[in-house]
């Protein structure tokens, strides 16, 4: 699940391209892909400690470096969404013309 996080991150970042039901709700999607990316960094870091393939540390470092990331990973996604759109300047408002 992690790395599929983390491809979908790279993919919306690269090309601002996101899975069909977040579309709709996603004002930014560069602050999604950033959280996506993060929060698939947190599972997979987990992961790989859980399972020891990564030397162990103490259990404190894992507990708050993975919850750090899997906290900044769900606000960014879910300030994707309720932050306004950002308005351009250099575009006409449609009820100006």
């Amino acid at each position: 699940m992690g790395l599929l996080a983390i491809a979908l991150g790279i993919v919306t970042l690269r090309t601002g391209w996101m899975l069909p039901t977040a579309r709709r709700h996603v004002a930014r999607p560069q602050l999604h892909g950033l959280g996506a990316l993060l929060t698939g960094a947190s599972v997979v870091l987990q992961g790989l400690f859980y399972f020891r393939v990564l030397p162990s540390v103490s259990w404190e470092a894992r507990f708050f470096t993975g919850n750090a990331l899997l906290l900044a990973g769900l606000l960014l996604i879910a300030l994707s969404q309720l932050l306004p759109l950002r308005q351009n300047p250099n575009h006409a408002d449609p009820s100006d013309v």
